[in-house]
């Protein structure tokens, strides 16, 4: 695959593409896609952080002791009941609390910046993936008892935004609007092209 632009990052991979190369404007939509999709990542994280008072509030921010797991995960009352206990037993603990926050800055920061996309991207669908099955959409109901179907049961948000971020990486748009033309030219990444 060729990228757009000039430089010793522009042929990145040497394998038969569908299409010799991205538009311009093609470039920039998934310049402007990275950087909303690492938004997310980095809002939830300073929201969860300071307690802007949109998901979590200022008493229960992680700056005043409050959870970033224990909530979402300690209700957790969907799916099989291994896995539910899993969440429940994990909920609250300062190690996944770490990670969860670790992981959400650091894949929001990836995003923005336009480096370490494919790290970025892999954490991102793992942690997309574990917040599906916290949620598992296969088995809603309602107050009634009755199944829900307010959302799609297979593919929800969490799957998009893991797809996304795929996307992402696969498609080098970190180049674009962001660092990644310098990121991949640094010697280790070079050496270690997983970190591109």
């Amino acid at each position: 695959m060729t990228t757009i632009g000039r430089g010793s990052a522009a042929h990145l991979e040497h394998v038969e593409a569908p299409g010799s190369m991205l538009t311009k404007t093609a470039a920039r939509a998934l310049a402007v896609l990275r950087i909303s999709t690492g938004f997310i990542f980095l809002w939830a994280f300073f929201d969860k952080t300071f307690g802007w008072g949109y998901a979590t509030p200022t008493e229960r921010a992680w700056i005043n002791g409050g959870s970033p797991t224990k909530g979402f995960l300690s209700g957790v009352e969907v799916g099989p009941s291994w896995l539910q206990t899993f969440f429940h037993d994990i909920a609250g603990d300062p190690w996944a609390d770490w990670l969860f926050m670790i992981g959400l800055f650091a894949i929001g920061a990836a995003f923005v910046l336009g480096i370490g996309m494919r790290l970025a991207a892999g954490a991102g669908a793992v942690m997309m993936l574990l917040m599906w099955a916290a949620e598992w959409p296969l088995d809603k109901t309602t107050a009634a008892g009755e199944p829900s179907m307010s959302t799609n049961p297979i593919v929800d948000y969490h799957i998009i935004y893991g797809l996304a971020g795929i996307v992402l990486a696969l498609t080098y748009a970190g180049h674009t609007w962001g660092l990644g033309k310098w990121w991949a030219s640094l010697p280790i990444v070079q050496k270690n092209r997983w970190l591109i």
